[in-house]
């Protein structure tokens, strides 16, 4: 019997970052929209968007970079 510790490493990591946003998009959200409101609610979604923007960018720039690199070795 063979694991593949790679793809158990990118699963894991993959499911902890989309928890990491649910907990913060659902629990954060909800929190304000309890405290504050719907219109702060619509607020703060739109300042968390904006907040991850960048780090989505960056993210895709590391993808391509790496898709690249693959290309590149190939060869």
């Amino acid at each position: 019997m063979t694991r593949d510790l790679r793809k158990y490493v990118r699963q894991t990591n993959l499911h902890l970052i989309a928890g990491a946003l649910i907990l913060i998009f659902v629990v954060g959200e909800g929190l304000i929209y309890l405290f504050y409101g719907s219109s702060a609610a619509v607020m703060g979604f739109l300042c968390l968007l904006a907040g991850m923007t960048p780090v989505l960018l960056v993210v895709l720039v590391i993808l391509l970079l790496d898709w690249i690199s693959k290309r590149a070795n190939r060869e």
